[in-house]
């Protein structure tokens, strides 16, 4: 009984017998975190300096119309980044057009609907599908997709939607496969699994009491997922969208297989086309170094990267507004 009372009181007795004596074990772990943080910034900044010095000389050879210049013709060295900056963001707004319901749909039938027999192979079939390579992607839709894009999807679309008034400009044109509408479809199918984990891990941390309260008062599931569980999670149902996006943006590889790989700007979804990454990938290897092109890759890569930021930040904003 006293070896109890005596191990009860030691703490009291020890912070009143003197203070407890002072390591460098917390400024050592504050300094390592606040120097992780930096490193981050240091990251950010030393790419974006390299791609910015890279690039001078394409913006002192152009100036802004680099920005707006549609031509790409490495013979005459004339260089701009409307063409790729158009593809790269027309595939990317495609991509979640179809993606962001996919994966919602995904998302609601692991949390809500599936039995548990089945939502776990299903979780783990949507994790699996995040870890493919891009280049896999790519060969399947070169392989797959594009031939059924050719013999069944783009005529389909070309003799209904392409014969509205509205619509006309956008499902025209020869039924090839490749182009813009198909790099979209690969992207979907890329972003998918990420999207939909976010949305998955969100609508499982949310209270159950929330749903089952609305549940009790006879709301069906669409209304309780409409008027409950969205606006309790939109903040993270943003964050993972912008997750998504910005992955659709930065894509290379499985972009390069089945977009067409041609420098115009078109309406036509139908049309090939070209986006930053994949023009990057095609023409850096045979960019002399110190060249004009090689520069131009660089301002294209900087381009890319501001691109990425105003989506952030935009995002950032959303959630702001939303919060």
């Amino acid at each position: 009984m006293s070896q109890s009372v005596r191990t009860a009181t030691w703490p009291a007795a020890a912070s009143a017998g003197g203070a407890r004596p002072s390591g460098f074990g917390d400024p050592l772990f504050g300094l390592l975190v606040r120097l992780c943080g930096l490193l981050v910034l240091l990251l950010i900044g030393g790419i974006m300096l390299v791609m910015a010095f890279g690039g001078r000389e394409a913006f002192s050879t152009f100036g802004l119309g680099f920005l707006w210049s549609p031509a790409w013709n490495p013979v005459t060295n004339r260089f701009g980044a409307l063409a790729p900056v158009y593809g790269t963001i027309v595939t990317a707004v495609i991509g979640l057009l179809i993606a962001v319901p996919f994966a919602f749909g995904v998302a609601f039938c692991l949390t809500e609907m599936a039995p548990r027999w089945l939502a776990g192979p299903l979780g783990t079939a949507v994790e699996l599908l995040a870890a493919v390579p891009s280049i896999i992607f790519g060969m399947w839709g070169f392989f797959v997709i594009v031939p059924a894009m050719a013999r069944h999807v783009q005529p389909l679309l070309r003799h209904s939607l392409g014969q509205l008034p509205l619509l006309h400009t956008l499902f025209s044109g020869p039924p090839f496969g490749t182009g813009l509408l198909t790099a979209g479809l690969i992207l979907a199918v890329m972003i998918t699994p990420f999207v939909a984990a976010v949305m998955r891990d969100v609508f499982n941390s949310m209270p159950a009491v929330l749903k089952e309260s609305a549940y009790g008062l006879g709301s069906t599931r669409w209304e309780v997922m409409r008027l409950v569980v969205l606006p309790w999670s939109r903040q993270a149902v943003i964050g993972g969208i912008m997750l998504g996006l910005g992955r659709a943006l930065g894509e290379t590889m499985a972009v390069t297989f089945v977009i067409g790989n041609t420098n115009r700007i078109s309406a036509s979804l139908f049309s090939p086309g070209n986006t930053i990454a994949s023009l990057i990938a095609l023409e850096f290897p045979e960019s002399a170094a110190g060249s004009l092109k090689l520069s131009s890759l660089l301002a294209l890569g900087l381009i890319l990267m501001l691109i990425s930021f105003v989506t952030l930040f935009c995002s950032r904003l959303l959630l702001r507004r939303g919060a």
